[in-house]
């Protein structure tokens, strides 16, 4: 097979973004711990979970892609994917991931993912915690849609997995499918 799906995933919903899209598809999904050799695929579609600024997966997978290999990135976060500025800071942090080598056969999407604040772990409910007792704190006109979003929805558990966004990212595959 010449296309693969890699899926780094903490909490579980890039990885129902990754294997409905393997659904869709008939590519094969695996986690990227698990990942095969990837300098032989010609394509690489990536769901990465967002989490501290990076692209879970993201580092490991981009650095065996082959040198004309396609890499598609979707990221996965609790970001409103409509809010440009949301996006210019997912991929400015995503790019610094990736080795120049790969830079400029990358292409981008976003999705939105969940949380379920019961279900993270120690660290990872302190660093929410900490980021949420800081966002409040600041005055309404500095609280961006992120921002306000992260207060709205701390401590509960939402899930804004969409699988139609999945749309876009399955066009781009069937435009490069005659290639």
């Amino acid at each position: 097979m010449d296309s693969i799906i890699v899926y780094g995933s903490q909490y579980g919903t890039a990885r129902r973004y990754a294997e409905k899209f393997a659904e869709m598809t008939g590519f094969p999904a695996v986690g990227y711990r698990e990942r095969p050799d990837l300098s032989g695929y010609r394509r690489v579609i990536l769901f990465g979970g967002l989490y501290a600024g990076g692209v879970l997966g993201l580092k490991e997978a981009a650095r065996e892609v082959g040198g004309q290999a396609e890499l598609l990135i979707a990221t996965v976060g609790l970001a409103d994917v409509t809010d440009p500025r949301n996006i210019a800071n997912i991929r400015k942090a995503a790019r610094r991931q990736l080795p120049a080598a790969a830079a400029g056969r990358v292409r981008f999407f976003h999705l939105r993912g969940g949380i379920d604040y019961q279900k993270l772990s120690f660290k990872h409910r302190t660093m929410m915690t900490l980021l949420y007792h800081k966002a409040k704190n600041l005055p309404p006109e500095k609280q961006d849609a992120e921002v306000r979003a992260m207060i709205e929805t701390f401590g509960k558990k939402v899930d804004f997995v969409d699988f139609q966004a999945l749309s876009p990212l399955l066009e781009a595959i069937r435009e490069t499918e005659g290639d």
